[in-house]
């Protein structure tokens, strides 16, 4: 278990991430169009996925709209946005926000978040995603891990980016 906090108030995770070095967990998502969204479908492409509870805080949507600009500009990269936001509210926020380069999927029917040590307990967030980065080379090796300290505090974008190089 990992433990991060919510509004300075600790909170566990129910496991821990994988960690560099490590192959990234396989994970079956549920993506906007309600299509399936697994790693393969991202095979040989290097990976930056973006995980956070939901698209309805502010945090979160930052978090999407950054990696959105980011996204435009990385070679042989997919940036994946994770939450456990049904594929519809991510559809809506993605088409109003004019979210257009990163795949958004949905963990709502999945065990993604129990794989990837993420699941929160124990809070008013219990059973959502921790905020966390992952990035993988194009074999999906592990080369970089954020796990956020504070869940409403954004990521180390730039961490996350540099990892790439």
């Amino acid at each position: 278990m990992a433990t991060v906090t919510f509004h300075n108030d600790p909170v566990e995770t129910v496991g821990t991430l994988p960690a560099v070095g490590e192959q990234l967990p396989t994970f079956d998502l549920v993506g906007t169009d309600l299509g399936a969204v697994s790693a393969a479908d991202f095979a040989g492409k290097r990976l930056v996925v973006s995980i956070f509870p939901s698209v309805d805080t502010g945090t979160c949507a930052a978090a999407m709209r950054t990696f959105n600009e980011e996204a435009a500009g990385l070679d042989n990269t997919v940036v994946l946005c994770v939450s456990k936001d049904l594929p519809f509210a991510q559809s809506r926020f993605c088409a109003a926000e004019g979210i257009e380069n990163v795949v958004s999927a949905s963990a709502f029917r999945s065990t993604f978040g129990e794989d990837f040590g993420l699941t929160l307990q124990g809070s008013p967030l219990q059973g959502l995603l921790a905020r966390a980065i992952v990035v993988t080379d194009a074999e999906h090796k592990v080369v970089y891990t954020q796990l956020v300290d504070e869940v409403t505090e954004e990521p180390d974008y730039a961490a996350a980016i540099a990892a790439l190089n």
